[in-house]
């Protein structure tokens, strides 16, 4: 057995139906090889960023334990997303799915195809906040500070655009 990684992923949906969406996404992380869901966030809703005229998302945040590697697991969630039916699209557009690769334990790296931690995490509520209801103390590898404390730094107009709905994904 090969040593295992504590990763936290992001995950967003704001097309169709977003918790069906959400759900079937959760489930997709704990059927991978070699991984287990061991955590996941109330769903949040929250406002589109970047490209703001589309529909609201419902949010929410993963703990995952895997032996997969961060390219490994890159491509899995790509697939995982694509037999959801995402779809490519603009940047920062509307999506049936979004997985994203938050922390991948301590790794720092920054590829073509993958940066760790998430390069824009530290700056969006939509992240920080359901990743601190489920890990407040997780480290990010770059400024040394806590998820809680990230989201502490945040303006407060920010944290308050991104409250819990609902229960946690996959459960309702």
């Amino acid at each position: 057995m090969r040593t295992t990684s504590r990763v936290f992923l992001s995950l967003g949906s704001n097309l169709g139906d977003r918790k069906a969406s959400l759900a079937g996404a959760v489930r997709a992380l704990a059927a991978l090889p070699e991984t287990a869901v061991t955590a996941v966030s109330r769903l949040y809703d929250t406002a589109p960023w970047g490209e703001t005229d589309q529909p609201r998302f419902l949010n929410a945040a993963a703990e995952i334990e895997t032996a997969l590697g961060p390219l490994e697991l890159l491509n899995a969630v790509k697939a995982l997303e694509a037999g959801l039916g995402r779809r490519p699209g603009p940047r920062w557009g509307p999506r049936v799915i979004d997985v994203d690769i938050v922390l991948f334990g301590d790794t720092v790296m920054d590829t073509p195809e993958l940066t760790l931690p998430h390069p824009r995490f530290r700056e969006r509520a939509f992240v920080l906040a359901p990743l601190a209801e489920i890990a407040p103390d997780a480290p990010d590898p770059v400024s040394g500070k806590t998820v809680a404390e990230l989201l502490a730094l945040l303006p407060d107009a920010e944290r308050a655009s991104a409250a819990p709905v609902g229960p946690p994904a996959g459960t309702a």
